[in-house]
């Protein structure tokens, strides 16, 4: 229970892939192309049978599976450059779009003295400035943390979190579009808001032009 003279703040974080950028088919195709150049062997593009689904996380597990770790420094670097390489050389044909409404509703959360963004990303830093920039999504003075900081989704969303100005927040939201999304949310006690329609979930939106129902689904 919430006493009167306490300070309401919500913490309110996005992925973004999915997300708030339509970007996911180019995203994993750039991404297997970038791994199968540097390592040389086919890869599994189910990534939900992947431990840990972040960029890191399935080039470990990659590495890992064909008994290539004694390289691992030198093939991450690579295949980092690599992908890095093909997501601007698509960005600089075709421009990503964002998933509908998601900069007006950014923009709507930053006007509130109750709310704290922040992103959490499995995706590398690099790869995931370039998207958002190339949609035209302000993540500027956002809290933001990466598949560069850690291999691990739950520790991303951990970091970001951290980064935040604020603690002890009311309430914890997610925007995702994966289950591991909703599997890291459920780990850490956060009310997972799914956007599009890939798993099975009650609190749902298509995308953020409903942007009442979505405030409304983070307790706004």
């Amino acid at each position: 229970m919430i006493n009167l003279g306490e300070v309401v703040v919500h913490l309110v974080m996005f992925d973004i892939d999915g997300t708030l950028v339509n970007s996911s088919s180019f995203e994993d195709v750039c991404y297997t192309k970038a791994v199968q150049e540097v390592i040389k062997h086919p890869v599994d593009t189910d990534w939900s049978k992947y431990i840990n689904v972040t960029d890191s996380g399935i080039l470990h597990e990659i590495i890992d599976k064909n008994g290539l770790y004694s390289d691992w420094h030198n093939i991450h670097r690579e295949v980092k450059l690599s992908f890095i390489s093909h997501i601007k050389s698509h960005l600089h044909h075709t421009q990503v779009k964002e998933i509908e409404g998601a900069s007006a509703f950014i923009q709507l959360l930053r006007q509130r003295d109750d709310v704290v963004l922040a992103i959490a990303t499995g995706g590398w830093e690099e790869t995931a400035r370039l998207k958002l920039e190339s949609a035209g999504i302000d993540y500027s003075g956002i809290a933001f943390a990466s598949g560069s900081d850690h291999v691990g989704r739950i520790d991303i969303m951990k970091i970001a979190e951290a980064k935040c100005s604020e603690n002890g927040f009311t309430s914890k939201s997610y925007f995702g579009d994966a289950i591991w999304d909703k599997k890291a949310s459920q780990a850490l006690g956060f009310n997972f808001i799914l956007v599009g329609d890939q798993v099975s979930h009650a609190k749902q939106i298509m995308n953020f032009n409903c942007s009442d129902k979505a405030s409304a689904l983070i307790g706004l």
